[in-house]
């Protein structure tokens, strides 16, 4: 294919090619369609993407193993009206899975107890203690959300207690089942016409699960003589923790996304209005929103706070409880960034092995932000980043995160099997394991023979992917408004990245945490403001701080909307940046 502006070797090291084949040439579709079409949409279904809505990706629920044993359950308890308890997670999906379950739970007439393990003392997943503690307290059916899939012990010990067990979960499954009373899980390994949806986030395998609860109840009369659960009400829910799981945003998903936006933007759950308000947003929110400024303050309270602010905020009808929630999630966000800026700092000094997969550990790093800091170091370093915080027992909680086309979670359950990993499991592009602090290097080891060809196939396939090549006023608030015709967009569903000059650096500085701002002028006489986040200190920041003013750059990014001044305009977020002579 030929290089977008004859570009191979950026200033970042990368090639520029087009993100579809037949973005070379002219083509007769609009600009929404061409969006679609580049990101693998068929000519039959562009109407469909267009609008992308329940109804039109929604899949029949029983089409997933065991979907029909836990909705027959579910009803079962709704009629008797048992104790029913659910076991979240403590992150963002796990935390919406559980308010999705106990809103719905609630409206059909329980009145379910919720259980978020504490991160620090109980670590992820249910442990046979909690869930004894569940059933001795009455308990009589348990669902875990966005966890189960290899609790084998755990619900083992739930199954003698004499407890029923329905798992709600995404993660790599074993190739055996834990037991439980169901198992609803599109990743299972005996999993048939369900696994094309193994891209869902837990949130969307709960809604699933209430909608086939909810029809199983319809079939039974229930709702001869009362209204049905809206569960469309809740979807502000789902499309909360699909976007912050970093869930593709395809098929249903992006559907998730794009109703639960509109749902949202209703304030109907006090809990996110609040959340809203305490993130300083002004605006309806947008996806981006979601994964940077929701996301993050209901994952501060497991990650350096109580485990369960997230879920209580996301389900409390008190508006002032909601209030005092979201400020306190608010301020123990600002505490998150404080700590994850030392382990980023000290994980970054013994990044520099050569290894294709990087695993730092250290003592006494904080294991609630772990996660964070290994995205932030597989992102600044282009492979996949393990970090692991070790307790003063020796034992090492970790968090990893992946790039396209490496199976990490994969490789930690391949890990634990083979007895390096006390506990571990996780998906394609993010993993958790338990590890003893002496294991570490074998750990390293393995995942370096089992994953370092993966890692290098990625890499040599890398590029720097473009929709649309702008002269500098091309780039306004109307190709914004045009563009956000192909979205939501997220991981899986990239926003459109366009290529805009040449052009002219007039100012550039540094602000905030290494972040370059510059205001650009192109040839075509408009100028541009520019961002390049956390490029401070890389090749694209110093050759923005330090252009002549005579040299003209490319600069490839994504157009967005800077609505802080008096009338909304256009910025690009520069990523990448190639000198035009």
């Amino acid at each position: 294919m030929t290089p977008v502006l004859g570009i191979t070797a950026s200033i970042m090291g990368q090639p520029w090619r087009w993100r579809a084949l037949a973005a070379d040439g002219p083509s007769g579709d609009d600009l929404v369609d061409r969006l679609l079409l580049a990101r693998g949409v068929s000519r039959e279904a562009l109407g469909q993407h267009r609008a992308p809505s329940i109804r039109g990706f929604m899949p029949d629920p029983s089409t997933f193993r065991d979907m029909d044993r836990a909705a027959e359950r579910l009803a079962d308890a709704v009629e008797h009206r048992e104790r029913v308890a659910i076991f979240g997670d403590y992150d963002v999906d796990g935390a919406t899975s559980a308010a999705l379950m106990l809103l719905v739970l609630r409206d059909l007439g329980l009145d379910p107890r919720p259980y978020i393990p504490d991160r620090l003392t109980e670590g992820y997943g249910p442990s046979g203690p909690a869930l004894v503690r569940l059933a001795q307290e009455g308990a009589t059916l348990i669902v875990t959300v966005d966890c189960g899939a290899q609790a084998f012990d755990a619900l083992a010990t739930a199954r003698d207690a004499g407890v029923d067990v329905i798992v709600a979960d995404h993660h790599q499954c074993a190739s055996t089942l834990p037991h439980a009373h169901a198992v609803v899980n599109p990743n299972r390994v005996d999993e048939v016409e369900g696994r094309a949806h193994g891209h869902l986030a837990a949130v969307g395998v709960c809604f699933l699960l209430l909608a086939a609860t909810i029809r199983t109840l319809r079939a039974r009369g229930i709702f001869a003589g009362r209204a049905e659960p809206r569960l469309l009400d809740h979807l502000d829910l789902v499309a909360l923790g699909t976007v912050a799981d970093v869930a593709q945003l395809k098929g249903l998903n992006r559907a998730f996304v794009a109703q639960g936006l509109k749902v949202m933007t209703q304030r109907r759950n006090i809990g996110i209005a609040a959340l809203i308000e305490a993130s300083r947003l002004t605006r309806a929110p947008t996806a981006t929103d979601l994964g940077f400024a929701l996301g993050p303050r209901i994952n501060a309270g497991g990650r350096v706070g109580r485990a369960d602010l997230g879920v209580r905020l996301l389900t409390t009808s008190d508006p002032d409880e909601a209030r005092t929630l979201a400020l306190e999630l608010d301020a123990l966000n600002n505490d998150r960034r404080t700590i994850e800026a030392g382990v980023q700092e000290a994980a970054e000094a013994i990044a520099g092995d050569g290894r294709q997969i990087l695993v730092a550990s250290g003592h006494g790093w904080h294991p609630g932000v772990i996660g964070i800091v290994a995205g932030r170091l597989k992102e600044k370093l282009g492979r996949p980043a393990i970090v692991i915080a070790i307790d003063e027992h020796g034992v090492g909680k970790g968090s990893g995160r992946s790039v396209p086309g490496v199976d990490l979670g994969a490789a930690v359950l391949a890990a634990k099997e083979a007895g390096i990993l006390t506990l571990g499991g996780g998906h394609a592009m993010a993993a958790g394991l338990t590890v003893a602090a002496d294991r570490i290097p074998d750990l390293a080891d393995f995942l370096e023979a089992r994953l370092a060809d993966a890692v290098q196939r990625s890499t040599e396939g890398r590029a720097l992917l473009v929709d649309a090549v702008l002269a500098t006023g091309g780039v306004n608030p109307a190709l914004v408004t045009a563009m956000d015709g192909g979205g939501p967009y997220g991981a899986g569903w990239p926003a459109p990245r366009v290529a805009a000059g040449p052009v002219r650096v007039i100012r550039a500085d540094v602000v905030g945490n290494g972040h370059v701002r510059c205001v650009v002028a192109g040839d075509d006489g408009a100028s541009l403001k520019a961002m390049a986040f956390r490029h401070a200190e890389t090749p694209l920041g110093a050759a923005l701080l330090g252009a002549a003013p005579h040299r003209r750059l490319w600069l490839v990014g994504r157009a967005k909307i800077d609505d802080w001044g008096s009338k909304p305009a256009a910025e690009l977020h520069v990523e990448d940046a190639a000198w035009a002579d």
